[in-house]
């Protein structure tokens, strides 16, 4: 009798202690669970095992990149649903927390169903030992955490896997960062647009000023400043395929003359001063411990009276901020060592830096919609993006940019830009009166 879903969905709520959110269905073609909601696929024996060995969310992720796990219906809802399971555990006070933690799994040990529970899991898993992580996923790291080495190493696991890849989803504009959706029918090429606009708006360019763009990407920044606002523009990544492809880029666009694409460690430049300098979606690669050092190279490297525009995701606070983690999927799949902060550490830490906060713009919403549209190219150009890279690979990605979505959308997650200025001697910014103002 084909029963194995049943058995997943019994286990899952003991093991949770409340009831599955999914319906189920297993590779013997067993049902089980809530109608009317997606269908969590377990297509393989193996992705029990996964989880038994690795219990909670990087079971669960090594399930999905190995294709192990699938979703039939809405994914968004998916993950929804399943994120009170898992992503949101450990919310709100650490300590009341870990002891309803502690409580909980006291109770769970305790109780004789869990033994007869454990072994019904272990004879439907099957025999063997742990299954190997998928290739897609990082395991050894050499080095300090962002050291100029390991981080060069973290930015190529995430960027240098194919501009081809990227383009079937970021699109023509090649910007791999929060657009700005002036109405609900913008297209992401004009979201897009509007954000590279806001950011120049924002910092103010002029003809023939220097602008520093740190964590460059494909060059959209650079050649945007440079062909509408006539700046002389440096870009600087770690990606080798990315500086190959915006040289390119900028070359077709005949600015080799206005634009330099470096590959080159942030805390390397010394070619200041700049006018202005645009950060947008790469200081969750600092660090806590080197954020002060990353703000303070970017103050040395402005003249005074200069503009930085930080364009950086923020987490929720925590009451205990040493409790903070880095989510588990995260940095073994996509961000390797990526940490967020609350928006209020980042301007304490820019203004401790020396720079003066100016302003603040949330665009969590944004966001949300930016990361849908990318999935929903990814998902258009599925067979050629699994092609150009690997079938994990665009597993990873669909998963991670769906869920980052429902995570802006709950507020689980922001992002937002900071515009801070290098104040002159005495105290003057540069800046007029109103936010209209320099704006216009």
């Amino acid at each position: 009798m084909a029963d194995a879903a049943h058995r997943i969905v019994n286990l899952a709520e003991h093991a949770l202690s409340t009831p599955f959110p999914l319906r189920v269905r297993a590779w013997d073609g067993s049902e089980a669970g809530p109608r009317g909601v997606p269908v969590l696929v377990v297509r393989r024996r193996r992705a029990l095992r996964r989880l038994l060995w690795k219990p909670g969310e990087l079971g669960l992720a090594r399930g999905w990149v190995a294709g192990d796990l699938d979703v039939d219906g809405d994914l968004y809802t998916a993950l929804d649903l399943l994120s009170g399971l898992f992503w949101n555990r450990g919310e709100g006070d650490p300590a009341a927390t870990r002891a309803d933690a502690v409580r909980r799994a006291g109770a769970f040990l305790r109780d004789p169903a869990t033994y007869r529970l454990a072994r019904s899991a272990l004879a439907l898993a099957g025999p063997g030992l742990p299954p190997a992580a998928p290739p897609e996923e990082v395991r050894k790291r050499a080095g300090i955490a962002h050291s100029k080495r390991r981080d060069k190493a973290a930015i190529a696991h995430h960027y240098d896997v194919g501009n081809a890849f990227y383009a079937l989803f970021l699109g023509p504009s090649m910007v791999y960062s929060c657009a700005v959706w002036p109405e609900p029918d913008t297209t992401l090429e004009q979201a897009q647009y509007a954000k590279l606009e806001l950011v120049c708006r924002k910092l103010r360019l002029r003809e023939g000023q220097r602008l520093l763009d740190v964590g460059c990407g494909w060059g959209s920044m650079v050649r945007h400043a440079a062909e509408h606002h006539g700046v002389r523009a440096t870009g600087i990544t770690l990606s080798v395929e990315q500086a190959a492809y915006a040289r390119k880029r900028i070359a077709e666009a005949g600015l080799t003359d206005r634009v330099d694409i470096r590959v080159q460690d942030y805390r390397d430049v010394e070619d200041g001063p700049y006018d202005a300098i645009s950060s947008i979606g790469m200081a969750e690669h600092v660090g806590n411990e080197r954020y002060l050092e990353y703000a303070g190279t970017l103050y040395s490297l402005l003249r005074p009276g200069g503009r930085l525009l930080n364009h950086q995701i923020a987490r929720r606070p925590l009451i205990d901020e040493e409790a903070y983690r880095i989510d588990e999927f995260i940095d073994r799949y996509v961000f390797p060592d990526g940490e967020l902060a609350p928006v209020g550490a980042t301007i304490a830490r820019l203004e401790q830096a020396g720079f003066e906060a100016r302003d603040m713009e949330a665009l969590r919403e944004h966001y949300a919609l930016t990361l849908r549209a990318w999935v929903t190219n990814l998902e258009k150009h599925w067979d050629e993006a699994a092609a150009a890279t690997s079938a994990g690979r665009a597993r990873v990605w669909r998963l991670y940019m769906a869920a980052s979505a429902v995570s802006f959308e709950r507020n689980r997650i922001g992002v937002n830009q900071v515009l801070a200025v290098r104040p002159r001697p005495d105290g003057s910014a540069d800046l007029p009166a109103t936010r209209t103002q320099w704006l216009s």
